[in-house]
């Protein structure tokens, strides 16, 4: 069995502060699309030394009897074993480790040899050794650190449903004019926290890229999918409607997030198939984390997080991160009065990868790919 080892980094924090700072200073126009970019930043972190904690180096009989890798190809040599692996150009400095520690460690307890490209260049990197199942170990190992760096990131792309429809945007903004006018002086209410028209949407899942590479990897994964979903849809767009209004918590008077419900006109549910096929097919290539049984798909309306960053996006599931940041709103006006609202319909024929922090020419989320329903 794989020996356990843990890594360490520390002073991985940022404040708010400098996140409003970052944000204010990493816009950009191209092409008429804006973008807000969402790269892992070095500068976001203050790093020190990456360690590792071993429990002893595996002896050699382990690696003969250690389970293989058979995720990536292992190639026999005359020398022994190669692997070659893709890895985002921002972690080679994190295998690498400070003055090359991490990486020595690394070769030494695997009985290995590791090649990485140096920072900036294209490549990949090549894991070279006597034995197959320590070749297999240290790609494992590797894989380790690249999935925790990953875990520490925020999400930087999402698969999504556009729902700005000019017919939807008009009914949200019918609906928008009418709370404030009627219930503008309820606790916490107030224009900041409803979402932008020209972003409704819905959330299927979130993926944190880290470089070109991956994008690249999740628009290819993304076309994958468009057979079997035009197997459900058979080849025509879904009309949906979008009515009625739902709340996250448990507490009405103190609410953070409403959301507006999607159905589709026929009652079937076509649409919640192709967002759990979708989750589960980019949980398969490895570009997506399961956080949920099943999709909830929800438009965001009001959310508390806006009052304080109009940019910002929820995860999926249930919308609420960053709790400690919100000032909640007494939502049971609106739930009284409006919890039936029809915004309006559409026909549904798109799903995207959006990019976190972005606008198109038309306001929406620039796309990195998409497919259509029909």
């Amino acid at each position: 069995m794989m020996l356990p080892f843990v890594w360490i980094k520390r002073n991985l924090t940022y404040t708010l502060r400098q996140r409003r700072s970052f944000a204010a200073n990493n816009s950009a126009l191209y092409d008429g699309r804006i973008y807000r970019r969402n790269v892992v930043q070095e500068e976001q972190y203050e790093e020190e030394e990456e360690d590792f904690s071993y429990m002893g180096p595996p002896e050699r009989e382990e690696f003969e009897t250690e389970e293989t890798c058979d995720t990536h190809l292992i190639e026999q040599t005359d020398r022994g074993f190669r692997c070659a692996i893709d890895v985002p150009t921002v972690m080679y400095k994190y295998i690498i480790g400070k003055k090359g520690e991490t990486r020595k460690r690394l070769e030494s307890d695997t009985k290995t040899s590791i090649n990485i490209p140096k920072q900036g260049v294209d490549g990949q990197i090549v894991v070279t050794g006597p034995h197959k199942a320590a070749v297999s170990s240290a790609i494992t190992r590797i894989e380790v650190l690249v999935d925790n760096f990953r875990k520490k990131q925020q999400f930087t792309h999402f698969l999504s449903f556009p729902l700005n429809d000019p017919k939807i945007q008009e009914g949200f903004m019918r609906f928008k004019d009418d709370v404030l006018e009627q219930f503008s002086q309820d606790h916490g209410l107030d224009e900041s926290i409803f979402q932008n028209p020209a972003k409704l949407h819905l959330t299927v899942g979130t993926l944190t890229l880290l470089d070109d590479s991956e994008v690249r990897k999740a628009c290819e994964h993304l076309q994958d999918c468009q057979n079997f979903i035009r197997d459900i849809t058979e080849g025509k767009p879904l009309p949906l409607q979008v009515a009625g209004i739902e709340y996250m918590n448990d507490d009405p008077a103190m609410v953070d997030v409403l959301y507006a419900k999607v159905n589709m006109t026929d009652g079937c549910d076509k649409l919640q198939v192709i967002a759990d096929r979708l989750v589960e097919y980019f949980v398969s290539v490895g570009q997506m984390v399961k956080e949920w049984d099943r999709v909830k798909l929800h438009a965001t309306v009001i959310n508390t997080l806006f009052r304080k960053d109009t940019t910002v996006e929820e995860a999926s599931g249930s919308g609420r991160q960053g709790t400690n940041e919100r000032e909640a709103f007494d939502a049971r006006n609106i739930l009284k009065t409006f919890g039936a609202y029809h915004f309006g319909e559409l026909d549904l024929n798109t799903v995207s990868l959006s990019q976190r922090y972005s606008a198109d020419c038309t306001g929406y989320y620039a796309s990195a790919g998409s497919i259509s329903f029909s």
